[in-house]
């Protein structure tokens, strides 16, 4: 960037004159800059290609596995975000360990030759459990998120301080000698700005500020922010952004996120994009001065324990060159990869000169890079449907539809994005290992006597009960009925109706599953409105409110309530309807199973386990266990779990996350072609069936012998289909 053009734009800005110095002081002396053209690293102008990899969605064991895959896949950088959540779980008490380790995951980027950009935000979205902000924050008092407010501005501002001391106690900033070169404030704000007003545009430039005065020595990002403050560099995320440019000449054009296809929720078929579409929208980028680019995600991972947001799927593949086992994807991976080789020939040319643009017929253009000896061209072809042959140069090119071709000399196509030459290895899952043999532990619901509940008036919202330690809240409360009700001699049984805030609902009458129902990821409110049995006397009414993920977007998602929050009624009585939502309720936090720790082998041990002709299938509060001996060889392995309906799975104590296979995959599964413009509902498969079948189990938390796998099933299922598989090429 040059200086004095930078110094001016802050003057005019009326930026403060410490935020000035600290700006000037960061061109003049930083070893990272930025520029028109590009990122600038050790005075030399780059051509960045990233790729998304969340430390915490696989296991430090896959990491260096992860990292070598990208960097053959040709990226020069890894891109992720920081979990605020995961890190500081407790207000004070912090979690850098395990898939946590933030430090660890960085130095390892390091050591393979990679760079870094840290999005730090501390809000992250990444359809993680309340967009990564920790549950606790919620309940600070006066707090709101993400806009001027000054319980929220203070922990964002010591969060994201904490991170980028350690990061300079580590020395890994590139100022420093480290791998990171970008980091990232905030994350996607523009819209919620738009939405609050002039209070946004407050934060905003606050956040940016703050940010900058923390000193990290290298450039600072906003994605989705078209107001970022200089010298904050604003970027597109998108599936594509060809006609996104910064907010300043003098900023580089930069794509944080290209989605690689799109999460998958429960309820919803698998989306996948073709790769031809993803290299023509690379190639598009960077034929418009595009020289960053990121892929979301290049591995996607796994969601384990209760990290997925609102009903998110466990899987997060999102159809990345790397799947969620860590294997790449073909010919996805490969593809890219000789993109990649292709754009790297035109580097010098494309960093240090702006492009021709020509026309060569309705649908086609050239453009042209040229500086020095050196000449590039991109020759694009937006037709959907046609090929097309094209003059450039006095020479005749075949030009696919939907395609760009690039020529590193200006002459000779190296790599066209829809001619895919590898011949590709696909992905199966293939049986292995033994039948395994269950036992059953079912456990009766809670009655309002529960030594381990307590008593309230009215509806309680369950995340202010819970705090999110676990999915479950019980609701309960007794109904007396008189000898003299009518539906005792008629047979027309009343109706109860409970409304809900989410997730799902299981009712239970005198310790009898009565229903379920459950809502979806567009909508996690639900009704239940059924007849129920009642006997003349005290009858008990159960009702386990389950969540499954919290909000992860949205304007002041810390407004979202889940839970049962009312009318409940019970129609058809002899004196009418009763709204029974101010009575006396108890509540318990969480089932019995968790409690007990049946996860683990200590906690195990502490009930009868049936086995053999007594083991319980199909029913409702039902515990599974197993041991069994880790499969050989070094193949990545799941569970299918096609026949099970709803709950949690533990592998060694350690939280699989949820399964859901009763929730059926909705869409429309038709054939997908990849020319013409991609959205998230055009390339879908597994229509009809589980949204999710198959649940990674990690090869690093398996032993060779003794393992103890645990299901936790909320309305039952067969745990006898329950099997090993792995994934193979």
């Amino acid at each position: 960037m040059d200086e004095k053009l930078l110094t001016l734009n802050m003057l005019k800005s009326g930026m403060f004159l410490l935020l000035l110095f600290c700006g000037w002081v960061y061109v003049v002396t930083a070893t990272v800059s930025y520029d028109g053209h590009a990122i600038i690293i050790d005075g030399k102008r780059r051509i960045l290609i990233s790729g998304s990899i969340h430390y915490p969605r696989s296991t430090p064991e896959m990491w260096p596995g992860l990292i070598q895959n990208a960097k053959q896949g040709g990226l020069d950088v890894i891109q992720t975000y920081v979990f605020w959540n995961g890190h500081e779980p407790s207000q004070g008490k912090y979690n850098f360990q395990g898939r946590y380790d933030l430090v660890r995951f960085i130095k390892l980027i390091q050591q393979a030759g990679l760079y870094v950009h840290l999005r730090i935000g501390p809000y992250v979205c990444a359809e993680w459990n309340l967009g990564g902000f920790p549950v606790w924050l919620k309940y600070v008092p006066g707090i709101e998120f993400r806009t001027d407010n000054a319980p929220f501005k203070a922990a964002m501002q010591g969060f994201t301080q904490k991170i980028v001391n350690m990061m300079k106690a580590e020395k890994l900033f590139e100022s420093q000698g480290g791998p990171i070169i970008l980091s990232q404030i905030e994350n996607e704000y523009e819209l919620m700005e738009y939405d609050i007003g002039n209070p946004g545009k407050v934060y905003a430039k606050w956040a940016a500020n703050m940010a900058v005065g923390l000193g990290t020595g290298v450039p600072w990002v906003m994605c989705k922010q078209a107001d970022a403050p200089d010298p904050i560099i604003n970027s597109c995320n998108g599936f594509y952004c060809e006609n996104f440019f910064p907010n300043q000449g003098y900023k580089p054009k930069m794509w944080t996120e290209l989605w690689t296809a799109w999460l998958l929720g429960f309820g919803e078929a698998v989306p996948y994009r073709p790769v031809e579409d993803m290299a023509f929208a690379v190639a598009r980028f960077i034929q418009n001065k595009g020289t960053f680019v990121n892929y979301y995600m290049y591995h996607g991972g796994t969601n384990f324990e209760r990290t997925a947001g609102r009903f998110v799927a466990t899987s997060y593949d999102y159809d990345a060159p790397i799947d969620e086992y860590g294997l790449v994807r073909e010919p996805k991976w490969s593809h890219l990869r000789n993109l990649h080789k292709a754009i790297k020939l035109c580097e010098t040319a494309l960093v240090n000169a702006n492009p021709t643009v020509t026309s060569l017929g309705n649908n086609q253009e050239a453009h042209v890079y040229s500086w020095g000896g050196a000449c590039a061209a991109f020759l694009a072809n937006y037709d959907t449907k046609y090929s097309v042959k094209v003059n450039f140069g006095n020479v005749q090119y075949n030009l696919p539809p939907w395609s760009i071709s690039i020529l590193p000399d200006c002459k000779n196509v190296v790599f066209n994005t829809a001619m895919v030459s590898f011949p590709g290895k696909h992905l199966q899952m293939t049986p292995v290992g033994t039948a395994f043999f269950w036992q059953s532990y079912t456990e009766a619901p809670p009655s309002v006597d529960d030594k381990k509940s307590f008593t309230a008036n009215g509806l309680r919202e369950q995340l202010s009960v819970t705090w999110d330690t676990t999915d479950y809240l019980w609701y309960m409360t007794n109904v007396n009925i008189n000898n003299n009700e009518a539906f005792l001699k008629n047979g027309q049984l009343p109706v109860l109706t409970v409304a809900s805030a989410g997730h799902a609902l299981h009712v239970f009458i005198n310790g009898q599953l009565a229903g379920t129902v459950y809502g979806n990821i567009d909508d996690p409110r639900l009704t239940f409105s059924g007849q129920v049995n009642l006997k003349a006397g005290l009858n008990q009414i159960s009702l386990l409110s389950i969540s499954a993920g919290l909000q992860n977007i949205g304007t002041h998602f810390e407004q979202w309530n889940i839970g049962i929050l009312g009318p409940v009624t019970l129609k058809g009585l002899n004196s009418g309807t009763w709204d029974m939502s101010q009575w006396q309720w108890s509540y318990k936090i969480g089932v019995e199973g968790e409690a007990l720790g049946l996860y683990s082998n200590q906690g195990s041990s502490s009930v009868n386990w049936a086995s053999g002709t007594s083991l319980a299938k199909r029913r409702p509060l039902t515990w599974y266990k197993t041991t069994f001996d880790a499969p050989g060889g070094n193949d990545p392995l799941a569970l299918d779990m096609s026949y099970m309906s709803k709950g949690q799975i533990w592998i060694n104590g350690n939280s699989i996350g949820r399964h859901w296979p009763a929730y059926k995959a909705s869409g429309s599964c038709n054939q997908c072609s990849y020319a013409g413009t991609y959205n998230q509902t055009k390339c879908l498969s597994g229509c009809g069936g589980p949204s999710q079948k198959w649940y990674h189990v990690p090869r690093s938390w398996l032993r060779p012998t003794g393992n103890l796998l645990v299901v936790f099933e909320e309305w039952g299922g067969d745990p006898s289909a329950i099997s090993f598989v792995k994934r193979t090429y």
